[in-house]
């Protein structure tokens, strides 16, 4: 099931921005949170190993591979089960 919900909502391949992961309710319109943390949250993470680091592309722009939060939402069933309970409303 999980693995449905990550390929409806992400590329096959690609690149993502952090609003793209984390969310950004104040776009227009909205983007939903892949994995709803807060930004801080998400490069502590990354400094501790939990999260996969992103790829510098200039010196402003920071992406993550599809296929490594893919990897990660795969891995990690807690945040697997917080998915499923949000697309499933």
């Amino acid at each position: 099931m999980e693995q449905t919900i990550t390929k409806n909502f992400l590329p096959e391949t690609g690149f993502l921005r952090l609003r793209n992961i984390i969310g950004d309710p104040k776009a227009n319109p909205p983007i939903p949170a892949i994995i709803p943390v807060s930004r801080s949250s998400w490069y502590a993470g990354i400094q501790s190993g939990l999260y996969p680091p992103g790829l510098k592309i200039g010196s402003r722009i920071t992406v993550w591979r599809v296929e490594d939060i893919r990897a990660f939402i795969q891995n990690s069933p807690e945040c697997s089960q917080r998915i499923l309970m949000e697309k499933n409303g």
